[in-house]
């Protein structure tokens, strides 16, 4: 187990998976620019969801980029370390994650998402393309502890769905 400074226990998974998914956002041609449609997915998402922030996300070894961001000039940012937040954890899972209230969760209290930009609750889901690649994920987050319920997954697995369809199109040219 690692801790932070502050004692706080980090336990961002080991993500063996990195290299394979860098190889394959870059095969892709995404996953490192700012796209007008994955804003647009972002805002559909916050929108479905009644979330106040919503992201299209994408990891490397290192960090992960917000290529699809609700709202676009969120003050979330557009980047975030690796040992930030929740998606790292639905990556490495290849599972939905249902945060409802973070503070609940030792292993997720302690995040700094948690006390920098004062996120409560999380629902995030992996993006699993054709290939067995997790590409990242797709995700809301709230600034109030939130019941996400049964149809908040169906939502954010639906939505990841949706999105993965979308890259496998544009990737085969119908895009």
């Amino acid at each position: 187990m690692r801790y932070d400074p502050a004692g706080h226990l980090l336990l961002t998974p080991v993500d063996k998976e990195a290299p394979a998914r860098v190889r394959r956002l870059r095969g892709l041609g995404i996953g490192d620019r700012v796209e007008p449609a994955f804003d647009h997915f972002a805002g559909r998402l916050a929108e479905l969801t009644g979330a106040p922030y919503a992201m299209v996300n994408f990891i490397d070894e290192h960090r992960q980029f917000f290529a699809g961001l609700h709202p676009p000039g969120s003050s979330v940012g557009r980047y975030m370390a690796r040992d930030h937040g929740y998606c790292p954890h639905v990556v490495v899972r290849r599972k939905a994650l249902v945060l409802e209230d973070v503070r609940d969760f030792p292993r997720f209290a302690g995040n700094p998402v948690v006390d920098e930009t004062g996120i409560r609750s999380y629902l995030g889901a992996p993006l699993v393309d054709r290939t067995g690649v997790v590409l990242g994920t797709v995700c809301v987050v709230d600034v109030e502890p939130r019941r996400w319920g049964r149809a908040g997954l169906d939502t954010i697995k639906a939505m990841a769905a949706e999105l993965v369809e979308q890259i496998h199109r544009r990737e085969d040219g119908f895009i």
